[in-house]
């Protein structure tokens, strides 16, 4: 069975960073592609990033791109995303899963950019 924990949000301020991590738990996860979602209040959840399964190419949404940089470690079942230069339109909830096809949706991570 696949658990994934997001943490690593927070409160931030327009241009600040952000670091995301997605602890993974199950066996599946080195050989998972897996992607970043997230869902600003009253809209739909959107992929931001993903990366393959041993990391060698990942992909942005046009929204993200050069702003965020999504990475893993596969000895720690771990995901991350690292966020700069964020701006109020990237607040949300921020998930992690598996893609294309999520397995298993954590909790999220809070996001809120505001001064």
């Amino acid at each position: 069975q696949v658990q994934l924990v997001e943490s690593g949000g927070g409160l931030v301020q327009p241009g600040g960073s952000l670091r995301l991590s997605c602890a993974a738990s199950g066996t599946i996860f080195s050989i998972a592609a897996m992607g970043w979602y997230r869902q600003a209040p009253g809209k739909q959840r959107e992929l931001v990033a993903r990366i393959t399964s041993g990391g060698s190419t990942t992909n942005y949404a046009d929204s993200v791109k050069g702003r965020f940089t999504i990475s893993r470690d596969n000895a720690k079942n771990t995901v991350y995303l690292q966020m700069s230069s964020l701006t109020p339109e990237d607040t949300a909830v921020y998930y992690c899963t598996t893609y294309p096809s999520a397995v298993v949706w954590g909790q999220g991570t809070q996001v809120p950019v505001s001064s």
